[in-house]
């Protein structure tokens, strides 16, 4: 893609405005704590610690409404005091111009290796730098500095005791993520109606099981629905796939394939049902049709074999499913809970991610470069343009610079577009009606409302309202009175060029990177394959925590890929050594790979069952094949899979005594041959 057609989607996904479903009740609660903080700060201490108060609780409150898991007071705490932190000994050393921009270069640099621990955790930490910009200029001195921070803590403890005390769609998060990864798993069983190799996109049960894990608080809360359902929910995936596959067995038409059909259609609706329940904290209404088809003997008599048995499956899970998605009472077993740790305890784990990405090849350390000497670059600017209060243009570059290019350029163009119309309406309403300290407060709460409302429809669309946020804010002191809308707008102007140029000079292009995160998916989709071959000659049962583990890396390596692969499509680079049709071949091959591997798991046999001595080899054969593929997948040669070639052609005049290893096989060397085209394919023309 050239830097032209990229600059347009990126300028056009920048001021995109989506329609998603607004949550004016959570918004009006953040707008409530924060009216509190700024009335009872005026009323007692004046404009200015108002100021830093308001600061601090719009910080807490945009903490909350983050993608986290964690309770949301957790993280308001969090974010008002580490603002307060930033903003006194940012005062401490802003009277000496080297000082301040030496801690200003490395508050920087950590909020960018903040990205390390995840996004909600690099927002936070990059809007307490954009938002100490402009608290250190409020106090006049040490004393009042640390009345400032101590108020804008407050500010943290305010929206943190509103979520307590008026809690709106308590678990609500949590219940989302577990309703969507079943309505994930109805749309699967409709879309193998019509097409029985149909894909599945993993995302939706990796986030449920992200969800699952909780703090020990938590865990003596959280309703018993939100327990065991995401388990039952990955184990009917695997028996989805069996049913409909004709590769088990069932042809692809015919009555059984009928059958397979209605088996289908009936899981899919009782699925939804589940869904429903989770999602509103209501009990199950199961449709009678759905339940008449899972109930109905004819299923012994039209299926048989594997089919029968998967049916049989089927129908026994989704009975677990339907008894679990019922509100009850009790809490969930704390013994059977995955945990997850304390921020006290996340501390020395975040700093050890940190440490991991201080290499030459990181993405995260580039985007902490390039974050640092921008937002030192535009202070500097600010200092010595005519136009005051300078604090807006490295404000605009740390709040736009994400560690991937789509994302910087996007938001670039969208804190541009919605400053200019934020501040223009802000600064018109101050300069021409001169509200006065109150009105101007009451202003400003309600265009953090608007911000909160609408902040997931958009970036410009926020921005509009965070800009009118600001002016109305520091116009109860005074502050900024003589700045004007053109001021305003070229300082964010330049920060945002500042950084777009940061990364058009040093880059961290994903394009170069997309061979490693393909041989990744590989090596770990290998993994999957033969801990599921193993288990054949060493049978476990199906709850093997061996192929648990492989299977879930699986997951993680894939969606790294396709987020890659997302992320590369946007960039203005040409592709070094695989195009984007090689891309979605070799794609498409791992994928069939994998739901391959899926179906051997899902006819695992049972624990004490006659083992299978010749799955040993096979398990061992693609354990060699897909790690050596994958060192050659990254060293730019083609892939060999000479190993499992072997042993599939070993047994082509004497099968093992199963009916889906041998045929399984020669579908997973089949896919990895396609890769090799793929790949193929890419090299030559290079």
């Amino acid at each position: 893609m050239s830097w032209l057609r990229a600059l347009k989607a990126t300028s056009r996904s920048g001021l995109t405005v989506e329609r998603r479903p607004l949550e004016p009740v959570i918004a009006a609660r953040a707008a409530l704590g924060l009216a509190l903080v700024v009335g009872f700060s005026l009323a007692l201490f004046g404009p200015a610690v108002a100021a830093s108060s308001a600061f601090g609780a719009f910080q807490a409150a945009i903490a909350t409404f983050q993608r986290s898991w964690r309770p949301r007071p957790t993280l308001a705490l969090a974010s008002g005091a580490s603002l307060a932190v930033s903003t006194f000994i940012g005062y401490l050393t802003g009277a000496h111009e080297v000082l301040f921009l030496a801690l200003l270069l490395s508050w920087t640099f950590v909020s960018g290796l903040a990205w390390a621990a995840g996004p909600t955790a690099g927002i936070i930490a990059s809007s307490n730098v954009a938002i100490m910009l402009v608290t250190v200029t409020l106090p006049t001195s040490v004393a009042t500095a640390a009345g400032h921070a101590a108020m804008i803590f407050a500010g943290g403890v305010v929206q943190a005791a509103l979520v307590v005390l008026l809690p709106v769609r308590r678990w609500g998060a949590q219940r989302d993520a577990l309703a969507d990864a079943l309505a994930a798993e109805a749309d699967y069983a409709r879309r193998l109606r019509h097409d029985p190799v149909a894909p599945f996109d993993p995302v939706p049960l990796m986030t449920a099981r992200s969800a699952a894990a909780v703090t020990p608080r938590q865990a003596r809360r959280r309703p018993a629905e939100l327990h065991g359902a995401r388990g039952l929910a990955e184990r009917i995936r695997p028996v989805l796939a069996s049913l409909a596959d004709p590769a088990v067995g069932v042809p692809k038409e015919g009555p059984e394939r009928d059958r397979v059909r209605e088996l289908l259609a009936a899981a899919a609706s009782l699925l939804d049902a589940a869904a429903h329940a989770i999602r509103h904290g209501e009990p199950v209404t199961l449709p009678a049709p759905a339940v008449a088809v899972l109930r109905t003997p004819d299923t012994g008599r039209i299926l048989s074999g594997p089919a029968r048995r998967a049916a049989l499956r089927l129908a026994a899970l989704l009975g677990d499913v339907v008894e679990t998605a019922e509100p009850r009472t009790e809490t969930s077993p704390r013994a059977a809970t995955r945990t997850r740790p304390t921020l006290v305890r996340l501390a020395p784990v975040v700093a050890a991610k940190m440490r991991a990405e201080l290499r030459p090849d990181s993405p995260v350390l580039r985007h902490a470069v390039r974050v640092s000497a921008v937002t030192a670059a535009g202070y500097l600017l600010g200092v010595v343009l005519p136009f005051g209060h300078g604090y807006w243009a490295p404000m605009a570059s740390v709040m736009v610079m994400r560690p991937d290019f789509s994302q910087t350029y996007a938001r670039s163009v969208a804190r541009f577009g919605g400053t200019l119309v934020g501040v223009a309406l802000a600064t018109a309403v101050v300069q021409g009606a001169d509200p006065g300290t109150y009105l101007s407060a009451a202003l400003a709460v309600l265009s953090a409302f608007g911000m909160y409302l609408l902040m997931r429809s958009g970036y410009a669309a926020s921005q509009v309202f965070v800009s009118a946020y600001v002016v109305f804010l520091l116009a109860m002191d005074g502050a900024g009175l003589t700045q004007t809308v053109r001021d305003r707008v070229l300082l964010t102007l330049v920060g945002g060029l500042l950084a777009m140029l940061a990364y058009a000079v040093y880059p961290a292009w994903e394009t170069p990177r997309l061979r490693g995160r393909l041989a990744d998916w590989l090596a770990a989709v290998g993994r999957y394959a033969a801990a599921v071959a193993a288990r054949y000659a060493d049978p476990a049962g199906p709850a093997c925590p061996d192929v648990r583990e492989a299977l879930l890396d699986t997951r993680t390596a894939r969606v790294a890929w396709q987020e890659a692969l997302d992320r590369a499509t946007h960039e203005p680079v040409r592709h070094r050594g695989l195009s984007h049709a090689a891309a979605e071949q070799a794609e498409d091959a791992l994928a069939e790979f994998g739901r391959v591997a899926m179906l051997m798991e899902a006819h695992l046999p049972e624990r004490g069952a006659p083992p299978v001595p010749a799955a040993a080899a096979l398990a061992e054969a693609l354990r060699r094949a897909t790690e050596r593929g994958a060192k050659e997948v990254r060293e730019r040669r083609e892939p060999q899979w000479e190993d499992l070639r072997e042993t599939v052609a070993a047994w082509s005049a004497d099968p093992p005594d199963h009916f889906l290893l041998h045929k399984g096989s020669v579908l997973l060397l089949e896919a990895l041959d396609e890769v090799t085209v793929a790949l193929t394919a890419s090299t030559r023309a290079r």
